[in-house]
């Protein structure tokens, strides 16, 4: 069961007319535990949020990228996420080290940790000289119903988003994954009761990936006619540099500079993405320095 890769598969049902994403993220929500130091309801939000920005990752071309911010206004802050149209996914949670008592289903209380006075935000860069920007407001904070909503609002996609991250009582991550199915035009009265009928029927998330069901089996369960268009790696990776780092420095501008040279002689600047430390010595900086106007 475990050491299985994390892999994404997009599919359609109905002759066309219902697309469809299915991803196993365990390997990945299991380094954002290692490298964020996560406590478990904080792992489940933050599994859950880089779950969905992998599947809307995939419905991006070429060099496009989408960044998911939800702001819930709950103990664990605004949870990030990114993503390409390449698989490669990186994420944090403002305050990892958020864990409540189980919620009356007795499962993790993610809605409790994210809270449901606020916002999901979701801006693509397509390219072009402005991103899209999307914001719908939290109706649950379970995230899947979140998800579901914004793809109702702001895309106008009929969606349902299906997301679960089953973490062991040793904090570590044993299964996590996810679906969404998209309704397109054309689909009867009939062919809608009977997908909604097949979703209500649907175990957890949770329940089908930790019985070793694989991303295609998971999508064949709610459409028995699920035919696989590509499948491709789902993986963590993070675009910081030590290059980046120091463009960053320089472009805080000569004063700035000064004053940390002056005070404290170094800087350590850590990725909120991958928690990775640079660290620039007095030299270092009096280098950036004469680079900085």
């Amino acid at each position: 069961m475990q050491n299985k890769k994390d892999r994404l598969i997009r599919g359609t049902a109905f002759d066309g007319r219902v697309r469809a994403f299915a991803v196993r993220t365990t390997e990945l929500t299991a380094e954002l535990q290692r490298r964020h130091d996560t406590y478990p309801t904080a792992t489940a939000a933050l599994g859950r949020t880089v779950t969905v920005a992998a599947m809307m990752g995939a419905m991006l071309k070429g060099k496009e990228m989408i960044n998911i911010q939800v702001k819930g206004g709950g103990p664990i802050g605004q949870i990030v996420a990114e993503a390409n149209a390449s698989g490669e996914v990186r994420g944090y949670v403002q305050n990892p080290h958020v864990h409540l008592p189980s919620n009356s289903l007795g499962k993790l209380d993610v809605a409790g940790a994210v809270g449901t006075e606020g916002f999901v935000h979701v801006i693509k860069d397509l390219g072009l000289k402005e991103p899209y920007r999307g914001s719908v407001p939290i109706v649950s904070g379970e995230l899947g119903d979140d998800f579901t909503y914004y793809f109702a609002v702001s895309e106008q996609t009929n969606s349902a988003v299906g997301l679960g991250v089953l973490v062991e009582a040793d904090n570590s991550v044993k299964v996590a994954g996810g679906f969404i199915i998209q309704l397109l035009p054309g689909l009867s009265d009939e062919e809608i009761t009977e997908i909604e009928r097949s979703l209500g029927a649907l175990p957890s998330v949770t329940a089908l990936l930790d019985q070793g069901m694989e991303p295609e089996e998971m999508l064949r369960q709610i459409l028995p006619d699920t035919e696989v268009l590509d499948e491709m790696e789902i993986r963590f990776q993070c675009h910081c540099s030590r290059e980046r780092v120091e463009q960053t420095l320089l472009s805080l501008g000569r004063h700035e500079l000064e004053q940390m040279i002056e005070e404290d002689g170094q800087a350590e600047v850590v990725c909120h993405f991958c928690n990775e430390a640079y660290a620039f010595d007095k030299a270092e900086l009096l280098e950036i320095l004469n680079q900085a106007k």
